[in-house]
Protein backbone atom coordinates (compact mmCIF):
# COMPACT_ATOMS: atom_id res chain seq x y z
CA UNK A 1 0.00 0.00 0.00
CA UNK A 2 1.32 3.59 -1.03
CA UNK A 3 0.79 6.51 0.79
CA UNK A 4 1.92 10.66 0.60
CA UNK A 5 2.31 11.89 3.66
CA UNK A 6 1.89 16.10 2.57
CA UNK A 7 2.72 19.20 3.90
CA UNK A 8 1.76 22.75 2.51
CA UNK A 9 2.99 26.16 3.23
CA UNK A 10 1.12 29.72 2.48
CA UNK A 11 0.99 33.31 2.45
CA UNK A 12 -1.60 33.26 5.35
CA UNK A 13 -4.23 31.12 6.77
CA UNK A 14 -7.54 31.90 4.99
CA UNK A 15 -8.06 31.54 1.12
CA UNK A 16 -10.88 33.94 1.93
CA UNK A 17 -8.38 36.51 1.96
CA UNK A 18 -6.56 35.76 -1.03
CA UNK A 19 -3.43 33.59 0.43
CA UNK A 20 -1.91 31.22 -2.13
CA UNK A 21 0.94 28.42 -1.23
CA UNK A 22 4.16 28.77 -1.30
CA UNK A 23 5.81 25.31 -0.59
CA UNK A 24 4.90 21.25 -1.04
CA UNK A 25 6.19 18.64 -0.01
CA UNK A 26 5.38 15.27 -0.32
CA UNK A 27 6.82 11.96 0.45
CA UNK A 28 5.95 8.46 -0.17
CA UNK A 29 5.33 5.53 2.64
CA UNK A 30 4.69 1.82 1.09
CA UNK A 31 4.15 -0.60 3.68
CA UNK A 32 4.87 2.55 6.46
CA UNK A 33 8.39 2.22 5.03
CA UNK A 34 9.42 5.70 3.27
CA UNK A 35 10.45 5.18 -0.41
CA UNK A 36 12.84 7.59 -2.36
CA UNK A 37 10.22 9.09 -4.06
CA UNK A 38 9.80 12.73 -2.74
CA UNK A 39 7.68 15.52 -5.05
CA UNK A 40 8.85 19.19 -3.24
CA UNK A 41 8.70 22.26 -4.94
CA UNK A 42 8.86 26.39 -4.05
CA UNK A 43 5.77 28.53 -5.49
CA UNK A 44 5.22 31.88 -6.87
CA UNK A 45 1.80 32.73 -5.10
CA UNK A 46 1.76 36.14 -6.95
CA UNK A 47 0.96 38.08 -3.82
CA UNK A 48 2.94 39.08 -0.55
CA UNK A 49 3.69 36.50 2.42
CA UNK A 50 1.99 37.95 5.43
CA UNK A 51 3.72 39.09 8.47
CA UNK A 52 2.92 35.94 10.26
CA UNK A 53 3.55 33.52 7.72
CA UNK A 54 6.49 35.04 7.09
CA UNK A 55 7.60 34.46 10.89
CA UNK A 56 6.60 30.37 10.44
CA UNK A 57 8.43 29.60 7.34
CA UNK A 58 10.84 32.72 7.03
CA UNK A 59 10.39 32.61 2.86
CA UNK A 60 10.88 36.03 1.75
CA UNK A 61 8.96 37.85 -1.50
CA UNK A 62 11.83 38.19 -3.58
CA UNK A 63 12.71 34.31 -3.25
CA UNK A 64 9.32 33.14 -3.80
CA UNK A 65 9.17 35.86 -7.05
CA UNK A 66 11.59 33.85 -8.81
CA UNK A 67 10.07 30.16 -8.32
CA UNK A 68 7.95 28.55 -10.71
CA UNK A 69 3.76 28.98 -10.07
CA UNK A 70 1.17 26.28 -9.49
CA UNK A 71 -0.02 26.17 -13.01
CA UNK A 72 3.53 24.97 -13.69
CA UNK A 73 3.76 22.08 -11.40
CA UNK A 74 0.23 20.84 -11.02
CA UNK A 75 0.22 18.13 -13.56
CA UNK A 76 3.45 16.62 -12.20
CA UNK A 77 1.90 17.02 -8.44
CA UNK A 78 -1.46 15.71 -8.73
CA UNK A 79 0.29 12.19 -11.01
CA UNK A 80 2.55 12.01 -8.02
CA UNK A 81 -0.42 11.63 -5.52
CA UNK A 82 -2.92 9.65 -7.93
CA UNK A 83 -4.67 6.80 -6.30
CA UNK A 84 -2.67 6.97 -2.92
CA UNK A 85 -4.01 7.77 0.38
CA UNK A 86 -2.70 10.86 1.49
CA UNK A 87 -1.39 11.48 5.45
CA UNK A 88 -1.79 15.18 6.84
CA UNK A 89 -1.73 16.75 9.71
CA UNK A 90 -4.72 19.22 9.97
CA UNK A 91 -5.81 18.36 6.68
CA UNK A 92 -8.86 20.87 6.45
CA UNK A 93 -5.84 23.65 5.95
CA UNK A 94 -3.80 21.92 3.44
CA UNK A 95 -6.83 20.72 1.18
CA UNK A 96 -8.57 24.13 1.41
CA UNK A 97 -5.44 25.59 -0.15
CA UNK A 98 -4.98 22.82 -2.26
CA UNK A 99 -8.24 22.87 -3.98
CA UNK A 100 -8.45 26.48 -3.93
CA UNK A 101 -5.18 26.32 -5.83
CA UNK A 102 -7.38 23.81 -8.45
CA UNK A 103 -10.44 25.76 -8.72
CA UNK A 104 -8.34 28.83 -10.03
CA UNK A 105 -7.23 26.54 -12.68
CA UNK A 106 -10.67 24.74 -13.49
CA UNK A 107 -9.74 21.93 -12.36
CA UNK A 108 -11.80 19.24 -9.68
CA UNK A 109 -10.63 19.04 -5.99
CA UNK A 110 -8.26 16.66 -4.52
CA UNK A 111 -9.92 13.20 -4.33
CA UNK A 112 -7.77 10.89 -2.68
CA UNK A 113 -8.26 9.24 0.72
CA UNK A 114 -7.16 11.06 3.72
CA UNK A 115 -6.46 10.33 7.15
CA UNK A 116 -5.87 13.57 9.24
CA UNK A 117 -3.16 12.82 11.77
CA UNK A 118 -4.65 15.27 14.03
CA UNK A 119 -8.30 13.85 14.00
CA UNK A 120 -5.89 10.29 15.28
CA UNK A 121 -3.75 11.86 17.94
CA UNK A 122 -7.32 13.62 19.61
CA UNK A 123 -8.96 10.51 19.75
CA UNK A 124 -5.92 9.37 21.03
CA UNK A 125 -4.67 11.25 23.74
CA UNK A 126 -7.78 13.88 24.42
CA UNK A 127 -7.48 16.80 26.06
CA UNK A 128 -3.65 16.81 25.74
CA UNK A 129 -1.79 19.16 23.04
CA UNK A 130 -1.68 17.90 19.48
CA UNK A 131 0.74 19.90 17.75
CA UNK A 132 3.42 18.42 15.69
CA UNK A 133 6.01 19.46 17.92
CA UNK A 134 3.51 18.26 21.12
CA UNK A 135 3.38 14.54 19.27
CA UNK A 136 6.94 14.42 18.38
CA UNK A 137 7.80 15.09 22.11
CA UNK A 138 5.27 12.59 22.91
CA UNK A 139 7.00 9.91 21.01
CA UNK A 140 10.73 10.99 21.38
CA UNK A 141 11.18 12.01 17.64
CA UNK A 142 14.39 14.30 17.19
CA UNK A 143 12.83 17.23 15.76
CA UNK A 144 15.66 19.68 16.09
CA UNK A 145 15.76 20.37 12.98
CA UNK A 146 12.83 22.25 12.86
CA UNK A 147 13.48 26.34 13.54
CA UNK A 148 10.96 26.93 11.13
CA UNK A 149 8.54 24.85 9.18
CA UNK A 150 9.43 23.79 6.05
CA UNK A 151 7.53 21.22 3.97
CA UNK A 152 9.77 18.29 3.12
CA UNK A 153 11.07 18.93 6.82
CA UNK A 154 7.39 18.35 8.68
CA UNK A 155 6.50 15.67 6.20
CA UNK A 156 9.70 13.59 7.71
CA UNK A 157 8.44 14.46 10.84
CA UNK A 158 4.60 13.48 10.34
CA UNK A 159 5.90 10.00 8.62
CA UNK A 160 7.47 9.09 11.95
CA UNK A 161 4.42 11.07 14.29
CA UNK A 162 1.78 8.66 11.83
CA UNK A 163 3.44 5.24 11.85
CA UNK A 164 3.83 5.69 15.96
CA UNK A 165 -0.05 6.85 15.95
CA UNK A 166 -1.59 3.69 13.96
CA UNK A 167 0.84 1.44 15.98
CA UNK A 168 -0.11 2.97 18.98
CA UNK A 169 2.81 2.90 20.52
CA UNK A 170 3.17 4.59 24.30
CA UNK A 171 6.40 6.39 25.35
CA UNK A 172 7.34 4.48 28.29
CA UNK A 173 10.46 3.63 30.40
CA UNK A 174 11.73 0.27 29.86
CA UNK A 175 11.58 -1.36 33.40
CA UNK A 176 12.66 -4.27 32.86
CA UNK A 177 15.73 -3.08 30.99
CA UNK A 178 16.45 -0.57 33.89
CA UNK A 179 16.32 -3.19 36.50
CA UNK A 180 18.59 -5.58 34.22
CA UNK A 181 21.09 -2.98 34.11
CA UNK A 182 20.54 -2.16 37.90
CA UNK A 183 21.88 -6.19 38.96
CA UNK A 184 24.24 -5.68 36.25
CA UNK A 185 26.12 -2.77 37.89
CA UNK A 186 25.06 -3.72 41.53
CA UNK A 187 23.33 -6.41 42.33
CA UNK A 188 23.45 -5.78 45.94
CA UNK A 189 20.21 -3.32 44.69
CA UNK A 190 18.37 -5.71 44.01
CA UNK A 191 18.97 -8.51 46.92
CA UNK A 192 18.00 -5.29 49.33
CA UNK A 193 14.38 -5.60 48.32
CA UNK A 194 13.99 -9.24 48.57
CA UNK A 195 15.82 -9.93 52.05
CA UNK A 196 12.48 -10.34 54.20
CA UNK A 197 12.87 -9.29 57.61
CA UNK A 198 12.18 -11.60 60.64
CA UNK A 199 11.67 -10.12 64.29
CA UNK A 200 12.98 -11.97 66.76
CA UNK A 201 10.77 -13.54 69.66
CA UNK A 202 11.85 -10.66 72.03
CA UNK A 203 10.33 -8.11 69.54
CA UNK A 204 6.92 -10.44 68.61
CA UNK A 205 6.52 -10.75 72.43
CA UNK A 206 6.79 -6.89 72.68
CA UNK A 207 4.95 -6.45 69.76
CA UNK A 208 1.79 -8.44 71.17
CA UNK A 209 1.73 -6.57 74.47
CA UNK A 210 1.65 -3.33 73.00
CA UNK A 211 -1.58 -4.59 70.67
CA UNK A 212 -3.26 -6.07 73.81
CA UNK A 213 -2.78 -2.88 75.91
CA UNK A 214 -3.38 -0.17 73.06
CA UNK A 215 -6.15 -1.72 70.60
CA UNK A 216 -8.89 -1.10 72.75
CA UNK A 217 -8.13 2.36 73.65
CA UNK A 218 -7.18 3.92 70.14
CA UNK A 219 -9.84 2.23 67.92
CA UNK A 220 -12.40 2.67 70.94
Amino acid sequence: MREIVLDTETTGISVKDGHRIVEIGCIELENLIPTKNKFHCYLNPERKVSEQAFKIHGYSDEFLSKQKKFHEIVDEFLEFIKDKRLIIHNAEFDLTHLNNELKLLGLEKVDNNVIDTLVLARDRFPGSQISLDALCKRFRIDNSRRVTHTALIDCDLLAKVYINLIDQKEPSLNFKEINNQYEKKDNAILNYYKKIVKPSETEEKNHKEYLKNNLKKNYF
